[in-house]
This record gives C-alpha cells, sequence and structure tokens, in this order.
C-alpha cells in the first residue's frame, strides 16, 4: 500500500503551491482539494499537471470545494437542481479527467434528508454517468451527519448502484460519527478506492499519524483481509499539526508500519 498525502492539509495555501508542498514533502499519492472555481481552469489545471509530473506523484482523487451544496444541490429531490449540479460537476470531472485522477470525492446527502438509499441511488447514479462519460468516477466518502455515514445505509447505496460504485474510508468521519472503519470495510471492502487517514488520542481526533494512539496495523490488516492494497492518503486540517515537515514524518511513521 502507498502512503500519501491530500492537499487539503496545507489549506489555505493555494491548491497549487499545496501540491508543489506535497512534492516537496516526498509524497507520490495524493488527492488534489480544489479551493475555487478559477482552480478548475486551464492555467492553474495546467500548472498542477506540471507540478503532477516534475515530482512524478499519482494523483488519486480530486475534493470538489462545494460539497456542502451537495445536500441541496444533488440530493434534495429537485430534479431541475439535480441537472443543473451535475452540469456544474462537470467542470470537476474534465478538471480531473486532465490531471490524470481516477476519481472525484462526493459528500452526498445530508443524514436530516428523508430519502430511502434506492431514491438516492437514482440521483447518484445520473452523476456517477457524467463522470463516466468524462473518464472518472464518483467515490463516496463516509462524512458525519451525511447519509453515508452510516456503514448500512451506504452497502444498501452500492447495491444498488452495482459495479460502478466507489467510496471513501476516512476513519476521521467514522471517529466523528461514532462508526466502525472495520464495519465499512467489512461490508465495502471491494468497494473502497480511497482511504483517508490520520491519527487520534483523547480529546482529539485527529492528528497526525505518530502523533496519538490509534492502532494503524489493525486498519492495514483489516484493509489487507478485504483485498485492498491501493492508497491511504493523510488528510488533516492545517491547525492539527505543527511544521509540514511533520508530515513527512507521520508518512515515514506508516510507510514503516507496512
Amino acid at each position: 500500500m502507498k502512503i500519501g498525502m491530500s492537499s487539503s492539509c496545507l489549506y489555505p495555501m493555494t491548491v497549487e503551491d499545496s501540491l508543489k508542498t506535497v512534492g516537496e514533502l516526498g509524497a507520490k499519492t495524493a488527492e488534489i482539494f480544489f479551493n475555487s472555481y478559477c482552480e478548475l481552469k486551464k492555467p492553474i489545471i495546467n500548472e498542477l499537471r506540471a507540478i503532477k509530473d516534475y515530482y512524478s506523484m499519482d494523483i488519486r482523487s480530486i475534493h470538489p470545494f462545494t460539497s456542502a451544496y451537495e445536500p441541496v444541490l444533488l440530493f434534495s429531490g429537485y430534479k431541475r437542481r439535480l441537472l443543473d449540479g451535475i452540469e456544474f460537476y462537470k467542470n470537476y470531472f474534465e478538471a480531473a479527467n486532465e490531471i490524470g485522477a481516477k476519481a472525484v470525492v462526493l459528500h452526498g446527502g445530508k443524514a436530516y434528508t428523508d430519502i430511502e438509499p434506492e431514491e438516492y441511488a437514482e440521483s447518484y447514479i445520473l452523476l456517477n454517468n457524467a463522470a463516466i462519460e468524462a473518464g472518472v468516477h464518483i467515490a463516496h466518502e463516509n462524512v458525519r451527519d451525511h447519509l453515508c455515514a452510516n456503514p448500512l445505509f451506504m452497502k444498501r447505496l452500492a447495491d444498488c448502484v452495482g459495479d460502478e460504485f466507489r467510496m471513501v474510508l476516512d476513519i476521521k468521519q467514522c471517529r466523528r460519527s461514532g462508526e466502525s472503519e472495520v464495519d465499512f470495510i467489512n461490508l465495502l471492502g471491494d468497494k473502497i478506492y480511497q482511504v483517508h487517514i490520520s491519527d487520534a488520542a483523547e480529546g482529539r481526533d485527529c492528528l497526525a499519524p505518530g502523533a496519538g494512539r490509534y492502532d494503524f496495523r489493525r486498519l492495514f490488516d483489516a484493509l489487507a483481509l478485504a483485498g485492498y492494497n491501493e492508497s491511504a492518503l493523510i488528510e488533516l486540517y492545517r491547525h492539527n499539526y505543527g511544521e509540514p515537515e511533520e508530515l513527512k514524518t507521520a508518512k515515514s511513521y506508516l510507510e514503516n508500519l507496512l
């Protein structure tokens, strides 16, 4: 398994500078977190591709800056707005394709939404079909306070969608949702496309790997047992660590465990 980093670890650094820093820290696998619409346009996309090529990085996925709008934009049940939302998300699909990423991360609908997985899947499939036409896939993350924070809901959704379903397993979001990452792995191990990792200690649910007490060996063993051996990306917020060099130390810590 490859250990990488998300550019979101460096936010609010610009997306191009954050990706450059990820490369300087030695990560060969990354996720790009876009933060504004202009970053989806050719000049910055070309710069990101040049940075990726210079550091020989594999960009596994990209993350939209409009995730917070997805409950209303894509999963409200209002068909006209859904179709408009898909048109906007084509900007992400095109950007991902040009950079070489194969997945666009989705947070999806909120937990308070009164919707069954079968109905949810109808909107998901329309969005994912548009992604597939552009050469990428949607990868649904298990985000706190969202419907797919529940492993059983996500499993039912995956069953409705079928072979084209992909998921992003974020262990920080498992902690915040009170769910077990092992439950997600057991139910959806063959659907996992990407893993977001962080450490934790008492009173702090997101730390740089090696700075807390989380059992990464248990996680890696469970993933291996499920047949997942792709990559795990360090995804933190900027206040979760001190200097960027600590991300490199965290990466080495995880690689030594592997």
